[in-house]
């Protein structure tokens, strides 16, 4: 909208479902101008669209920003779904399915992919599948050793509610320690999420509850018919795409995705251990593509997008946009 709320003209707001690879699937496009540059985002374990409303990102202002809700996922949750095709190999190439809609409709030879945390674990692999589609990739909250992070994740946490004086939480991690031999246990994938935003080190940096700073929100959004709304928590009950977490968690990044042919950003926040800063920044050195940006975000925790929006959109438009990495991290 202009200044006096009518809608400006060559802006694009909308909610489309199209089928991909046989299931209807649902997504959120915004730009103020159609004929920029097309921004593909793939969620994390479940869509997070409902929180730009809340968090305004800014990159409708520079790119056509699309919020494809994933397969098993948000508003393309489906009972009817079969189970057996929620694997990383379908996520990959429904991936490249929607890339090849988006270019066609927009009329681009290459768009931009962006991930988040468990979609960067499906976008640098379609990347490196088909770098052809993509004028760059960009990692923000990156995976890279998912079982390595989760035992870092763990020795912090644990540290920090010895520190604090919390008997009760440090009674419930080490009745379920996290190594690299002994795998991660239920019992900490119960107390995960509550622990880690009570510290700080979960969604954003501000963000102390799951309920109070995702589930009512969600409920809230105006976004999503009732029914849409149903379907976006029973997805998240019945797994949706965390069903790729055995695949996650046994996979090292650095070893299946050592190289891509596109320039490479990684966007991450101090204070993120969902994804660990110190496991992204590792693989980021690993990493050989033709160019790289590594980006600090001190303020931020796992959704710097969120949480420091105007420095993130920085970075896009005087980086990414020109494919160059002149404010990225001082080797």
């Amino acid at each position: 909208m202009d200044e006096q709320g009518r809608p400006l003209a060559g802006s694009l707001s909308e909610k489309v479902y199209i089928e991909i690879n046989g299931v209807q699937q649902g997504m959120f496009i915004q730009s103020r101008d159609v004929n920029n540059p097309v921004l593909l985002y793939l969620h994390g374990g479940m869509p997070d669209y409902f929180l730009s409303e809340i968090y305004p990102t800014g990159m409708e202002e520079v790119f056509t920003v699309v919020w494809w809700e994933q397969r098993g996922a948000g508003m393309s949750y489906s009972a009817e779904t079969p189970p057996e095709t929620l694997t990383l190999e379908q996520m990959i190439a429904d991936t490249l399915a929607v890339t090849h809609y988006l270019r066609e409709r927009f009329g681009q030879e290459k768009i931009y992919l962006m991930g988040h945390s468990g979609g960067t674990f499906i976008g640098i692999q379609a990347a490196a599948r088909a770098p052809e589609l993509y004028h760059a990739y960009i990692g923000v909250a990156q995976m890279a050793n998912q079982r390595q992070s989760e035992v870092e994740a763990y020795k912090y946490m644990l540290a920090q509610f010895k520190a604090n004086g919390n008997s009760e939480m440090v009674k419930k991690l080490e009745a379920a320690p996290v190594t690299l031999e002994g795998g991660i246990p239920e019992a900490y994938l119960r107390v995960r999420d509550q622990a880690m935003h009570s510290l700080g080190v979960g969604t954003m940096r501000e963000m102390d509850s799951v309920v109070t700073g995702i589930f009512f929100p969600s409920l809230m959004s105006r976004a999503y018919t009732v029914p849409e709304k149903l379907r976006f928590w029973q997805a998240k009950a019945n797994a949706g795409v965390s069903i790729l977490w055995e695949d996650s968690i046994s996979t090292d990044l650095s070893e299946k995705v050592p190289a891509l042919d596109l320039p490479v950003y990684f966007l991450e926040g101090v204070y993120d251990y969902t994804c660990t800063y110190a496991q992204a920044k590792a693989y980021f050195d690993r990493l050989d593509a033709p160019v790289k940006g590594f980006y600090t975000f001190e303020n931020s925790a796992h959704s710097p997008m969120f949480e420091e929006p105007e420095k993130m959109l920085e970075i896009l438009r005087e980086d990414v946009l020109t494919g160059g990495n002149r404010l990225a991290d001082e080797e």
